[in-house]
């Protein structure tokens, strides 16, 4: 794709992990509510069934390659849970596989084998491009678990045990994983699921708060200014 303002796509839950590469230019992806760079020569991965987006940067052309997966909660996709993740990589080969697929499926007809050999090789790349940061699957059980009760008080024993792991050793892969505790993980993905809330509906402050475990709104309130660094209010106004 060649890209250049306002090109902006945001999805508010997407339905498969997303991998980028960029080619010229530079563009920018939606992270943990954040806009972040992504230049020529990185890959950038976004999660699945998280509130995902790109755009172009400035006013020169971006270019860029994708491919999109089309994933299932019940098994642990290529990339979840954790932050979207943007290094530098084998972006050439990788866009090369992508421009391979492209030009055999405008092939008329085209060729079902080399259709398929082509959507290995991307696979295989984009798997290789997530390897340092796939999680446990056991962690990816405890979040999916979280995710579909963000109501719940959770506690490190609970957590753990939907691991089949001690509460340390949760502790210890969620630090060397994530980069934060247990317990802070579950207050990001209460906060993504907010800002979720805030872009794509009109439910007022308070429904969301109770929605994503808060009896208390003005407990939210400060929770979500500490990890977006604005108000909810403030931060639906400005999306």
């Amino acid at each position: 794709m060649w890209a250049k303002p306002p090109f902006t796509v945001i999805r508010a839950e997407a339905s498969g992990t997303f991998g980028l590469v960029g080619l010229e230019g530079r563009g920018e992806t939606l992270i943990d509510g954040e806009w972040r760079e992504v230049k020529a020569g990185e890959i950038c991965l976004l999660p699945a069934f998280a509130p995902t987006g790109i755009r172009a940067a400035n006013k020169k052309v971006w270019s860029f390659a994708w491919v999109r997966y089309e994933e299932s909660r019940e098994t642990s996709p290529i990339l979840s849970s954790s932050s979207p993740v943007i290094h530098a990589g084998s972006v050439h080969a990788l866009n090369h596989a992508i421009a391979g697929l492209h030009v055999e499926a405008t092939r008329e007809p085209p060729e079902p084998a080399m259709l398929h050999h082509w959507v290995e090789l991307i696979h295989g790349f984009v798997r290789r491009a997530a390897r340092p940061y796939q999680g446990d699957d056991r962690l990816w059980r405890v979040w999916e678990a979280v995710e579909k009760d963000l109501v719940r008080s959770w506690k490190l024993k609970d957590l753990a045990e939907i691991g089949c792991l001690s509460p340390e050793h949760l502790r210890r892969l969620c630090q060397q994983q994530l980069g934060r505790s247990p317990i802070q993980q579950v207050t990001y993905l209460r906060m993504r699921r907010a800002v979720q809330y805030l872009t794509t509906t009109h439910e007022k402050v308070e429904t969301v708060a109770q929605a994503v475990g808060y009896e208390n709104p003005f407990a939210f309130s400060n929770a979500f200014k500490r990890w977006t660094g604005r108000r909810p209010s403030d931060y639906r106004d400005e999306a």
